[in-house]
């Protein structure tokens, strides 16, 4: 859901006008298209498959052991609206039991918001090959939207502790072409959920992770949707925007990152579960911001700089 925009003053509703009547174009992420569990068999481990919530159970390894209620409901709220748009992950326990490897908290949030079925990957676990070449195989298929792909790529390091350069060799693909699929994932779910259903394109996602304020990221794609601009036209939009309001973070000759930064990003990333950013002018002048979880995250970096000397 988004928030109302704080600290940009009365500038961001003159230039963006009234969006109200967008929230009609949308439609929830169903998945009313894949098979229930138990009507067919998957194709293969990279199938989505809805399963009766009843049938699910949380994993007992689950580090996290308490969820914070508002931001549950939070999530519950915006899956009610747009649905759930990453499935969770699960293994079969049993005949008629799964038990959730990831997805934890979003499988709370649609319990909370009431669904009876829950959109989830079905997971050997014991079978990593077999995983790995289910995923790329179904990444090379064509009528895959940017973040079902996206999604894929981020199984592919999470599920199969593939690095970005494995990932590269794997599908035949340029490390910076995966870099800029995992930083889909980054916007916020309606904007996400916008690009699944096709209301906006790749081209718009991209400049839209130049907004850091997610509110205003969504005031400007829901702008985008009424007015049919192209991606020039958002670009003079934002580029307007900043001068009028002055937001943090949005410098006007913002370029695209060197090669060598990607390498950066993707070594720290493994550190801080790939939590970093960076940004960078023309001239070379820029920052690096890193978001930590816990105080495990900082000694796990703390030691490696210890025993490469540093």
């Amino acid at each position: 859901m988004s928030k109302p925009v704080r600290g940009l003053g009365m500038g961001l509703g003159a230039l963006l006008g009234d969006t109200s009547d967008i929230e009609k174009l949308r439609q929830p992420v169903g998945y009313v298209n894949k098979g229930i569990v138990g009507t067919k068999t998957p194709a293969d481990t990279s199938d989505i498959m809805r399963i009766p919530i009843d049938l699910i159970e949380p994993n007992p390894f689950q580090p996290r052991m308490s969820f914070d209620q508002e931001a549950l409901e939070e999530l519950a709220s915006s899956i009610k609206t747009l649905g759930l748009i990453q499935p969770i992950s699960v293994r079969k326990k049993s005949n008629d039991r799964y038990q959730i490897i990831s997805g934890e908290r979003r499988f709370r949030a649609c319990r909370l918001a009431g669904m009876d079925m829950v959109p989830a990957y079905i997971i050997e676990a014991n079978d990593q090959g077999m995983l790995e070449m289910a995923i790329v195989e179904n990444i090379q298929r064509e009528n895959l939207d940017p973040i079902e792909v996206a999604l894929s790529y981020q199984r592919l390091i999470e599920e199969c502790h593939l690095t970005q350069e494995q990932m590269a060799i794997r599908i035949g693909k340029k490390r910076v072409t995966i870099t800029n699929y995992l930083r889909l994932l980054k916007l916020s779910a309606k904007v996400q959920h916008d690009l699944k259903v096709g209301l906006i394109t790749v081209g718009h996602s991209k400049v839209l992770l130049g907004v850091d304020d997610p509110a205003v990221q969504e005031q400007l794609c829901d702008l985008v949707i009424k007015e049919g601009l192209s991606v020039r036209q958002l670009e003079e939009k934002i580029e307007k925007l900043t001068k009028q309001v002055r937001q943090p973070g949005l410098p006007a000759d913002m370029s695209d990152l060197p090669e060598d930064y990607y390498k950066v990003l993707e070594h720290m990333g493994k550190f801080f579960s790939d939590n970093i950013s960076m940004k960078r002018t023309a001239s070379g002048k820029g920052s690096m911001t890193i978001r930590f979880s816990s105080d495990q995250e900082i000694a796990k970096f703390r030691q490696a700089l210890e025993d490469k000397g540093l």
